[in-house]
């Protein structure tokens, strides 16, 4: 069940849209990487649970997700609250992973900025061995991640990093468009959303060159961190 990345997501496609190139190319050098969605996405304006869970699916087997977990929380009103910790902890615990991923801290949505600390303070709480979790009735040993990295999403923040992604560029949008029930398709006759238009896909597209252009490649994605970042050497810096 080790997992050396385990991205954690309000909503089933977010990881897609704002961290799968990176998912991708770590994959591609051999790690192992999970996905955790808290909501079914439940009150999109498009789709349903059910077209959600195949999405999901088939978005999986172009990423190369290794495991994918939903917890069920309510869309739009979880709350960071104990039983919801407990939740998260548990698949911390579960995959230990290295690295975890979250949510923006800001976002457009109000999911992704509780998710965003929801899952940060979680990943805090999983390293006290007095929180006491189980999982299939086997009480959990405590588990940290070395880091928490925060994913770029709707609202432009500025990066404390970004990773050249340009390699996957082509896969990442064959993933999110695995979602097509959320996104551009002109047979569709559901309601139009701010990201169900055309031009969405070329929106992040310009997002993710923007982030590249700093540093000289054709698309990067961007991450947030609270804690200040440490490296051995000057020149393990691009």
């Amino acid at each position: 069940m080790k997992l050396d990345i385990l991205a954690f997501a309000a909503h089933p496609d977010d990881i897609e849209l704002s961290a799968s190139g990176t998912l991708m190319k770590h994959i591609a050098a051999g790690a192992k990487v999970g996905i955790v969605d808290l909501t079914q996405g439940e009150l999109g304006s498009r789709g349903t649970i059910d077209t959600r869970y195949e999405e999901a699916k088939r978005a999986d087997a172009i990423m190369g997700i290794s495991y994918r977990v939903n917890l069920k929380m309510d869309d739009g009103f979880f709350e960071i609250n104990e039983k919801n910790k407990r939740l998260v902890i548990e698949q911390i615990r579960r995959f230990k992973p290295d690295l975890v991923l979250a949510n923006s801290f800001v976002d457009r949505h109000p999911d992704h900025g509780r998710a965003s600390k929801l899952v940060s303070e979680s990943c805090f709480l999983s390293g006290l061995s007095k929180v006491q979790t189980s999982w299939e009735s086997i009480l959990q040993e405590k588990h940290r991640p070395k880091a928490v990295y925060h994913y770029i999403q709707d609202r432009h923040v500025k990066p404390d990093f970004v990773i050249d992604v340009s390699e996957f560029i082509d896969r990442k949008v064959e993933a999110i468009q695995a979602y097509s029930t959320q996104f551009y398709n002109p047979n569709s006759t559901e309601p139009a959303t701010p990201i169900s238009g055309i031009d969405f896909i070329e929106f992040l597209k310009g997002r993710m060159r923007d982030f590249g252009r700093d540093i000289s490649v054709d698309f990067a994605e961007g991450f947030s961190v609270e804690r200040t970042i440490g490296v051995k050497s000057l020149f393990d810096i691009n």
